[in-house]
């Protein structure tokens, strides 16, 4: 199936489907079209202009926070007292220095001086402590919450100023990244749902729903500050209109557009390539027939044919996965897995026999509309599915019934999506498939896993541990929990009067780096 045929079936996809009410850089850089990009003179006001597929969480607490997009955006606005730097460290962020035990159990961080909230008030070890006690009970993300669930936290002042102190029950190799996910915020702070306060670079002025949201630069960061004086995000719901306002030069930045989209741009803007560092599956409800039935699960995924989808999709572009885990976590990551299930049509028919559809079945793809790697690669898969006699409709839904829907009621056969992590620990990627986490949307239930995943979250030895997340990942494949497919590569267009992107390991852009030259 060339590219052509691709187009007009997804023409024919969008046309028929039932749009229901309702997620390692490479640093290559290229330049597409002749025109002159229409902001890219002087009269910029030192601002710009970020298009993007989706609009933020309803509620910006910083421990609420569920969507990847949502994170990109708040990862300028927020800071823990460490944060991640675009080569996978964790650095000195609210905290000026930081020291751990011989062993492993007390943290003890010195507070930086002169940090100021976006309100103008100081920062202080009594608004540290809050954070972290407001985070471990509210925090949605359970791993934090189990990682913060049996620490003592406590301050003191010393000569060398305000130091803050974690003890832990047992030694934690990643419990640093969990200290990153701890956005600091003012005591008592009670209006962080709307008029979200941190220590960032950048702080938050306004947001009308589904339309805006800006930020504007902090003058009185205590680091570097952000070359930019103001960023606006427009948000774009729909994949044609986004791209139509970028091509014109109304915005500034998009990332995460498609192969194609790099190919019909025509302003003259750059485009780098990264990594998206998500993991892009079908994912498969494994409580709903057939996809209960792990022989079912396993054929699906000897009928698919990533790499050919890859090259369709994204010309070769992406990183082919066989689990819930992407490279840039290193050490975790298990390339093998990518060739558990080499495409074998026969093998395929021959599991769905034995399974009890000798002659296929049919079921529904909901995909998000807003995201078109995800629809374009549910467009291939269905049509590479048909070969072993199964039928997938594609239905295409918005985002907020998306996330409402799908994720949140489970309300779905198979989804194409993507899953990020919110931290660079394994833990964070692999938490949701246990048993019972209120984030297992697939809802996947299989007591070794379970066993396994406890295991490493219990060991004190890094070796170990990471042999037991690969058990993980070793599982899931096993059992064909979903059909994994890639890391999507990430292509950014941005108007070539700016320079200092940079991508992270982990889904954020870091706007305080971008300039114009």
């Amino acid at each position: 199936m060339n590219k052509r045929i691709i187009a007009v079936f997804l023409a024919a996809v969008v046309l028929l489907c039932s749009l229901c009410g309702c997620g390692g850089a490479t640093g290559q850089a290229s330049t597409t079209g002749d025109e002159n990009p229409s902001s890219s003179g002087a009269n910029h006001g030192n601002e710009i202009t970020v298009g993007i597929a989706q609009d933020l969480d309803n509620s910006l607490d910083p421990y609420q926070m569920t969507a990847a997009g949502t994170r990109e955006v708040m990862f300028n606005v927020y800071e823990g007292l460490v944060k991640p730097d675009a080569d996978g460290n964790y650095v000195c962020a609210v905290a000026a220095d930081y020291s751990v035990s011989d062993d492993g159990l007390v943290y003890t961080f010195t507070l930086r001086d002169g940090v100021k909230f976006h309100d103008g008030t100081d920062c202080t070890a009594d608004d540290v402590l809050y954070s972290f006690e407001t985070c471990a009970a509210n925090t949605v993300n359970s791993a934090v919450k189990a990682a913060l669930s049996a620490v003592e936290c406590g301050f003191d002042v010393t000569p060398e100023g305000s130091v803050f102190t974690v003890k832990l029950a047992a030694p934690n190799p990643d419990f640093l990244s969990y200290v990153a996910s701890v956005f600091i915020s003012p005591k008592d702070y009670t209006e962080g749902e709307t008029k979200p306060v941190g220590t960032g670079p950048f702080k938050f002025v306004s947001r009308s729903v589904q339309e805006n949201f800006i930020i504007e630069r902090h003058d009185d960061y205590y680091g570097e500050k952000a070359k930019l004086d103001r960023v606006t995000y427009k948000i774009y719901e729909d994949g044609t209109a986004l791209f139509t306002a970028l091509d014109s030069g109304a915005l500034d930045l998009v990332a995460h557009i498609t192969i194609d989209q790099v190919n019909t741009l025509s302003n003259g803007y750059n485009v780098l390539e990264g990594t998206m560092n998500l993991v892009q599956a079908i994912y498969l409800n494994n409580a709903v027939a057939p996809f209960d039935n792990e022989l079912v699960r396993q054929a699906l995924c000897y009928a698919v044919d990533v790499d050919a989808m890859l090259e369709l999709t994204a010309e070769g572009h992406g990183t082919k996965l066989g689990s819930s885990m992407y490279p840039a976590f290193g050490k975790y990551f298990d390339a093998s897995l990518a060739d558990a299930y080499p495409h074998d049509v026969e093998k395929a028919k021959e599991l769905l026999a034995k399974a009890g559809y000798p002659d296929g079945f049919s079921f529904t793809i909901k995909a998000p509309s807003n995201y078109d790697p995800h629809v374009n690669a549910a467009v291939v898969l269905a049509e590479q599915l048909k070969a072993v006699g199964v039928e997938a409709e594609i239905r295409l839904v918005d985002w907020e019934t998306w996330v409402s829907d799908v994720y949140g009621n489970r309300n779905f056969e198979a989804t194409v999506c993507g899953f990020d992590a919110s931290t660079l620990n394994a833990s964070a990627l692999l938490a949701r498939w246990v048993s019972g986490n209120g984030k297992n949307m697939i809802n996947f239930n299989n007591a070794d896993y379970d066993a396994a995943y406890a295991a490493a979250q219990s060991s004190t030895d890094d070796a170990e541990q990471t042999a037991y997340y690969k058990e993980c990942l070793q599982i899931l494949s096993d059992t064909a929990a979903n059909v994994y497919l890639q890391d999507l590569a990430d292509f950014v267009a941005i108007n070539p009067a700016l320079d200092g992107y940079e991508f992270y390991p982990l889904y954020v852009i870091d706007m305080a780096k971008i300039y114009y030259k």
